[in-house]
């Protein structure tokens, strides 16, 4: 494989849009992005879709599968009843060293269950997170809450593995050498929350690899303060979800409010503004969530992902690659051997 040209697996016949509007972005991020794209699914309906972008099925590379599994069914069920589903070759093409990544926006357990059975788990880790990269209030910064969905019911230790994951990405993708990594909890004080988030601080406080800071508060996710929250999977969807809708809202009232009365002079010097607003702020600029605990490189976006999405999940997955995450936390130990 070329060093300096990640090749990354796309599942073409997953999301609710597919396969048009998953071609559409992979074939952007391909474009654009110095990427090698491998479409997984139906030939037919694939070279169909290229047809509608006016694209060549020679532009890009098909993997022929078959079927994919549905929203409606049991993920582990879905990948064990259809061995040659998109998702199971997509994810094999990475076991097998012909890809460096998987993106998919279908059934986002089945992309977990199928990373675990095919990939498998990095040593020391017991269950993987969702990673999702959030804007903060300075401009230079994000944070990354982990989990956000792929373990609702989670034990301390799951969230001590997740803040050591949380650290190894944060200072490889996000440029932190010292991340500074929190707890989310219900008060700043070391006594408060369930037991979970108890024992949880605890183990946080006194791990050596950890560069634990405090617990946050809901008011301090996106203040700047942390590099690096965790959470279980529960309350981390519905962090996740909630965020989604608030920005959403926002540039809704921003489109409302604030153009009214503005003449085309006006929104000359607006509209970037409002450019560099959505870009901060919309979560379809970010792409989806990194499965961080798997022995590969897996981007699960939104079911809903339309082509924006898909492309920058492609560019989230290619920045995993490009930085070497996966070798980089085994290399570094920072998960227990």
């Amino acid at each position: 494989m070329a060093l300096n040209r990640a090749r990354i697996a796309v599942d073409a016949m997953g999301g609710d849009y597919a396969p048009d509007e998953i071609v559409a972005g992979a074939l952007r991020a391909q474009d654009e992005l110095g990427v090698e794209v491998l479409l997984v699914g139906d030939p037919a309906a694939i070279e169909a879709s290229l047809q509608r972008h006016d694209r060549s099925p020679e532009d890009v590379q098909i993997i022929a599968s078959e079927g994919a599994v549905e929203m409606h069914e049991e993920a582990l069920t879905g990948i064990k009843r259809k061995p040659n589903a998109s998702i199971n070759v997509a994810m094999s093409l990475v076991k097998q060293g012909e890809a460096d990544g998987v993106v998919s926006a279908g059934h986002s357990g089945a992309s977990m269950a199928s990373a675990l059975l095919r990939l498998g788990r990095l040593s020391g880790i017991d269950r993987p997170a969702i990673g999702a990269v959030f804007p903060t209030m300075n401009p230079d910064r994000s944070v990354l809450i982990l989990d956000v969905g792929a373990i609702v019911d989670c034990r301390p230790k799951f969230l001590e593995q997740f803040a050591l994951l949380g650290t190894a990405y944060s200072q490889y993708v996000l440029g932190r050498d010292e991340p500074r990594v929190g707890l989310l909890n219900i008060g700043e004080e070391a006594c408060k929350g369930n037991e979970l988030a108890l024992r949880t601080y605890e183990l946080l406080q006194n791990h050596p690899r950890i560069p634990f800071v405090g617990n946050a508060e809901g008011r301090d996710v996106l203040s700047g303060d942390f590099d690096v929250i965790v959470c279980d999977g529960f309350v981390g969807n519905v962090l996740l979800k909630f965020a989604e809708a608030v920005g959403n809202i926002l540039l809704q009232l921003c489109q409302d409010e604030l153009l009214q009365g503005l003449d085309e002079r006006d929104l000359v010097h607006v509209m970037p503004n409002l450019k560099r607003l959505k870009q901060r702020i919309d979560y379809v600029e970010h792409g989806g969530g990194l499965l961080l605990g798997v022995a590969g490189v897996c981007v699960i976006g939104h079911g809903s992902s339309h082509a924006m999405t898909i492309f920058n999940a492609v560019r989230l997955a290619k920045e995993a690659v490009d930085n070497r995450v996966i070798e980089r936390i085994q290399e570094k130990h920072l998960v227990e051997q």
